[in-house]
């Protein structure tokens, strides 16, 4: 159904690992990692305090560079074995859609991610998409990450003014902060219409709420053949020219691009995604097969 006439937004999500990610992340001690002090300094954090405060410096300061010693910060990973992450999180698609939880649209690969898994079955639902989405990645009731509407319909109260609080940390900001590379593919219905232009501000932009990249359109809808599309903060029109161009197949080309990126330059760094598409949302724009 669509949020937007004030239905409700029925949310399916799919979290690989994601408890044992944060159990982990709270009972590790700090592990510093290579010779403490020289650029390739690794540590995980206990997490207690986010961002972390800066280590006070370990060198050795004197009138002379010659009789100085260099000291670097260690640069902060997460701890070993934590895992990826990858939250899909669709409009309008509840438990009769895909064949995963026994729906009538074939979802192989979800299915195939499941049975190697858990199945879980019930979500905190607001009933509409932004508050909904709010609560999901704050993990907080959706009133007080600001949410108590649709952004469209944000009013000048608290609780209702679609402004996530810089006290609400995203899930994309802690765990970036524990040292992982975090995105945002997709609809971002979580930043106030009054910010949701190329000339921002842009702190409520995935970009400003913890997650590193961002390729996806802003607002509660999109035309999936000309969408309103950025890459971080700038307007792009990769469908120019290109009539047979749809975001569903793109935004899965670019996510995949990106994470050979991350895999070319630091495989061991662990990503956590957030992918959202938009095509089962109305316009309905999905491509035909």
């Amino acid at each position: 159904m669509n949020e937007d006439r004030g239905m409700p937004c029925r949310v399916f999500f799919g979290v690989i690992g994601l408890a044992v990610l944060i159990a982990s992340a709270a009972v590790r001690a700090e592990d510093v990692t290579g010779t403490l002090g020289s650029p390739s300094a690794t540590t995980s954090i206990s997490g207690k305090q986010l961002p972390p405060p800066d280590p006070p410096f370990g060198g050795v300061i004197k009138e002379g560079a010659l009789q100085s010693t260099a000291w670097w910060a260690p640069r902060v990973v997460p701890p070993k074995g934590a895992p990826n992450v990858l939250l899909i999180i669709t409009d309008d698609a509840g438990f009769g859609v895909p064949s995963t939880f026994g729906g009538v649209i074939p979802t192989p690969s979800l299915d195939r991610i499941a049975n190697n898994g858990l199945r879980f079955n019930n979500i905190y639902s607001t009933a509409l998409c932004s508050p909904t989405r709010a609560a999901l990645i704050t993990g907080r009731n959706h009133h007080s990450a600001g949410f108590g509407v649709v952004s469209e319909q944000a009013t000048g109260f608290p609780g209702y003014n679609s402004i996530i609080g810089k006290d609400k940390a995203t899930i994309g900001r802690i765990l970036r902060d524990n040292g992982y590379a975090t995105s945002w593919f997709g609809k971002d219905h979580n930043t106030p219409a009054f910010a949701a232009s190329a000339l921002g501000p842009f702190d409520q932009w995935p970009t400003g709420l913890g997650f590193e990249y961002f390729y996806g359109f802003v607002g509660g809808d999109a035309n999936q053949w000309q969408p309103n599309l950025f890459r971080n903060t700038t307007q792009i029109y990769p469908f120019q020219g290109k009539p047979g161009w749809n975001l569903v197949t793109a935004m899965a080309d670019d996510a995949i691009d990106h994470l050979h990126k991350l895999n070319q330059i630091d495989p061991d760094k662990p990503f956590f995604i957030k992918y959202a598409p938009g095509a089962t949302h109305a316009p309905f724009h999905p491509t035909q097969e």
